[in-house]
């Protein structure tokens, strides 16, 4: 019997970053009504930096959180509606106002160092009866055995599943064969994977997760996401059953999906361009990339040095602030 493999889809919370946070509810609304038509398992909603996300720092949405949640559980038959909260930028009563609307699934998102500032979170999640998943961001900058430890304390909080997220697009295959490997033995809940396609590698490194045990993998439509975006849900769902797969995704519905309603509310192609090669090969936050290019034009700098530097000065989701500070100094020594 094939292994079943639950795909869930972020093209409504990570391809907010490449739309600026602008995609109304209605947009919202249709492409998840697409989504689930084409047996998506589970939906993702929010601002791209999660429930509470739409501000100065972050950008702001073009609606509130509520109001996407109400439009996409409207929408929905199926899939299980989820969202994603950072702590410290999502707060409690977000998780509150998200279980009105039938959310099922909550995914905590901390630092790969910093499981602990999730424990809250995860377990009001569970008391609001909904699906907790731990979800360590930048997960490149640690190894192994650190992973480790961080998605046991998840596993200890009560999290239902674990995941090791390549927030950048950094990782080689061996990374995630590595990481994946060794927190698959030292936990007992599902383990999942999210990747992102800064140096070509998120089909590759997604099938990669896998084959060392992931039950659950990211996609986005159209691979619409932060900096050159995630694993096409598309490809991903033809991938995985040439590979002997279930997925329960409809292929030929998921590909119209991507095709009919999602790329023409694109604002760019999702393309490895010299800049999103660079968030890769630097290890950055795929967010910082818009930013990055605001703050390059500003100050007539090229965005490869601004993103370089930030890899340099180990930066994580959260000093978004500092992009304009080091754009400022290049343009200084220039």
């Amino acid at each position: 019997m094939a292994k079943k493999i639950r795909i869930i889809d972020s093209t409504l919370r990570d391809g907010m970053h490449a739309v600026s946070h602008q995609f109304t509810p209605d947009d919202m609304a249709e492409i998840a009504a697409g989504l689930d038509e084409a047996g998506i398992d589970t939906i993702e909603v929010s601002h791209g930096d999660g429930l509470g996300g739409s501000s100065y720092n972050y950008g702001f949405a073009a609606a509130s959180d509520e109001d996407y949640l109400k439009a996409v559980s409207q929408a929905l038959k199926n899939a299980k509606l989820d969202v994603l909260l950072l702590p410290g930028i999502g707060i409690a009563h977000d998780l509150e106002m998200a279980a009105k609307y039938g959310v099922k699934v909550a995914r905590i998102a901390t630092h790969c160092t910093e499981a602990d500032i999730g424990e809250q979170h995860i377990k009001i999640a569970k008391e609001l009866g909904m699906e907790a998943i731990g979800f360590l961001m930048m997960s490149h900058m640690i190894p192994a055995v650190k992973l480790v430890e961080q998605a046991k304390l998840f596993e200890s909080y009560g999290a239902d599943a674990v995941y090791i997220t390549d927030s950048a697009g950094a990782m080689l295959p061996l990374d995630v064969k590595e990481r994946l490997e060794a927190v698959k033995t030292a936990i007992s809940v599902p383990l999942g994977f999210h990747g992102h396609n800064s140096m070509g590698l998120a089909i590759g490194n997604t099938l990669t997760a896998i084959e060392a045990g992931a039950d659950y993998v990211d996609g986005t439509a159209r691979g619409l996401g932060a900096g050159s975006g995630n694993s096409q849900t598309e490809i991903l769902v033809a991938v995985l059953a040439k590979a002997g797969y279930e997925t329960g995704v409809d292929l030929y519905k998921i590909m119209d999906v991507a095709e009919d309603i999602v790329a023409p509310k694109m604002r760019r192609p999702q393309t490895v361009d010299k800049a999103a090669l660079s968030i890769g090969y630097a290890g950055v936050y795929g967010s910082f990339l818009l930013h990055s290019m605001r703050a390059a034009e500003k100050f007539k700098v090229d965005v490869r040095d601004i993103l370089i530097e930030m890899g340099r000065l180990k930066t994580v989701g959260g000093q978004e602030d500092m992009i304009v500070d080091v754009a400022y100094e290049l343009s200084r020594r220039a």
